[in-house]
């Protein structure tokens, strides 16, 4: 009965049309109801504990660190090294989606803001190269997926926090994962493009891929710099957050000199936008899991998937299944932090390691943003693209099928991800 006032009551909220975060609270106050432990002091004390946390002082500043990326010339010209390095083999724009994709992946950490950057960058190129606008703008929203996997990750922190396991070593397990999806989508644009009679452009001599990396190399030091210092230990991810938002903020105003003060203004102005709306959610969601912990939801659903927990593999497949299915109808924050709480018991019990799950998911979770009808990346690149989202949805299908075939390869055989992750940390 406990589960059912649970699930009815945020699923009959979100049917309305309640905002996420309001949903989140009625279900609380459905549950603390339901339990005769109503108490609206607990509800507030709950939802501002939800926030006071020092992990997630991660979350602005990565944000805030994207923001400047974008609008100070960072990701440009992370763009221009990898069009200058691969923009000559034949599809090759595609490939300069991909590798600036990966390195932008490691300065942001927001599948959003890499879709946008991508899109308003490479989507007119390609375009005008002769490549099919669909099937582009599927490729660019598959891309932006990679976002949250290589480290730093907003998904990672948010889920370290709700789940108690290690932001540092979940950003280190995150790096092999997002290489193994971006080789597939490396493949998947290759045979989809085998038949086109494209002229790429000409290959660009060493003295201009050489100028492209000196222009690069600020941008492409912050990755280096974040990596190496939380595997030696020199910061923790909270502290890697502030590294990245100071660092970007003087490469894009000392050196690269694109920030004026006017643009300082829009960027703080956006990133706490941002924020406001992934801090209320969190603290919304806390409330919930504390009143799922109360009613031993967990134990519950432990019970009802018992004759599972023997099967670590088959236990994962379920659970990716259902996050696949919940990923179509909400997007990725609400979905870590309503499924966390319930998930984690259920794992611990199964003796999987919660860091390879947190992988798992937050990779889950990261292809739900391009799964219609909610696809968030669907709908940036379709916006800022200027195109219909059922073209976009139409491109990118072939690469969404391809990023869960690799999803399911790695719980077949989850060496894929913890002997590297092993490794890194």
């Amino acid at each position: 009965m406990t589960i059912a006032v649970f699930l009815g009551s945020l699923l009959a909220a979100m049917a309305l049309g309640v905002p996420i975060a309001f949903s989140l609270l009625l279900c609380g106050v459905a549950l603390m109801w339901h339990m005769d432990m109503f108490d609206a002091q607990i509800l507030a004390q709950n939802l501002i504990e939800g926030s006071n946390s020092f992990p997630l002082l991660a979350v602005p500043f990565f944000m805030l660190a994207g923001e400047i990326m974008n609008t100070g010339g960072l990701s440009r010209r992370i763009v221009d090294f990898a069009m200058a390095l691969v923009g000559h083999i034949r599809g090759g724009l595609g490939y300069v989606t991909i590798v600036a994709a990966c390195l932008l992946s490691a300065l942001s950490g927001s599948a959003v803001a890499d879709a946008a950057a991508l899109t308003a960058l490479l989507l007119p190129m390609m375009v005008k190269a002769g490549h099919d606008k669909a099937r582009s703008g599927g490729l660019i929203a598959a891309c932006g997926v990679i976002g949250p996997i290589i480290p730093p990750s907003i998904g990672f922190v948010i889920f370290g926090v709700a789940a108690n396991v290690s932001i540092s070593k979940l950003f280190l397990a995150g790096i092999f994962p997002g290489i193994v999806l971006s080789a597939g989508l490396w493949i998947t644009w290759a045979w989809l493009t085998r038949k086109e009679k494209l002229t790429p452009p000409p290959r660009q001599p060493a003295s201009v891929i050489w100028a492209s990396l000196r222009r690069a190399t600020w941008a492409l030091m912050l990755p280096v710099i974040i990596l190496v210092g939380l595997r030696m230990g020199v910061f923790t991810p909270t502290e890697a957050a502030v590294v990245a938002a100071v660092y970007a903020l003087f490469v894009a105003g000392v050196v690269y000199r694109e920030l004026t003060w006017k643009k300082l203004v829009h960027v703080f102005e956006a990133a706490a936008k941002t924020t406001a709306v992934v801090m209320f959610l969190v603290a919304a969601a806390m409330v919930s899991a504390w009143l799922i912990t109360v009613a031993n939801l967990p134990q519950q659903v432990i019970s009802l998937l018992e004759p599972l927990l023997s099967s670590p593999t088959l236990l994962m497949m379920a659970i990716m299944v259902l996050c696949m299915i919940v990923g179509t109808a909400m997007d990725m924050t609400p979905t870590i932090l309503i499924l966390t709480p319930v998930l984690m018991p259920l794992v611990t019990a199964a003796g999987i390691d919660p860091v390879y799950f947190g992988v798992m998911f937050i990779i889950n979770n990261s292809i739900g943003l391009i799964t219609p009808p909610v696809g968030t990346v669907l709908n940036v690149v379709a916006g800022v693209g200027r195109m219909r989202m059922d073209d976009v949805t139409r491109g990118v299908l072939p690469f969404m099928a391809v990023q869960f075939a690799v999803m399911f390869l790695m719980v077949l055989f989850p060496q894929i991800v913890m002997v590297p992750a092993r490794w890194f940390y």
